[in-house]
């Protein structure tokens, strides 16, 4: 399926939410203030940051924070996920947000923005190819006899 190309506007919207969202960000350990904003396919746009723990395995990614957010006001289809990090070089998703990202998102479009002029912009299928997905799970993909 082919994702829908994004107005300008549209794009300008998430990423000033993405920005907006980092400025909550829990960052004690690492510093690095993450935003995230999701378009959703109804058009609505979700934000989320990035929540550390003192226990690094805790912590919440801005990307899955915003998804989360996403799918608890009943949504299950996203566009696009934009990514802001204050950093001179954009971010891209870790492996497990592209995963998640994937579940919902199969021909998202990947949006990562900092504070310079660079930017990377890839659908989540070139970002985590063969992801692993419903057809991988046992139930369904039982012979039919």
């Amino acid at each position: 399926m082919k994702r829908p190309a994004l107005t300008a506007a549209v794009r300008s919207k998430l990423e000033k939410a993405a920005r907006k969202a980092a400025k909550a960000a829990y960052a004690p350990y690492s510093g690095l203030r993450v935003g995230s904003a999701v378009l959703a396919k109804s058009g609505r746009i979700f934000s989320g940051c990035n929540v550390e723990n003192s226990s690094y395995g805790m912590c919440v990614c801005a990307e899955r924070a915003a998804i989360v957010a996403t799918v608890s006001a009943g949504e299950r289809s996203l566009q696009a996920v934009a990514i802001y990090t204050p950093t001179a070089v954009p971010t891209p998703p870790c492996g497990a947000c592209r995963q998640v990202i994937g579940e919902f998102g199969p021909d998202a479009l990947i949006i990562s923005v900092c504070d310079s002029k660079k930017r990377i912009e890839a659908g989540i299928s070139t970002l985590l190819p063969e992801r692993f997905g419903p057809k991988h799970h046992s139930r369904q993909t039982k012979s039919r006899g």
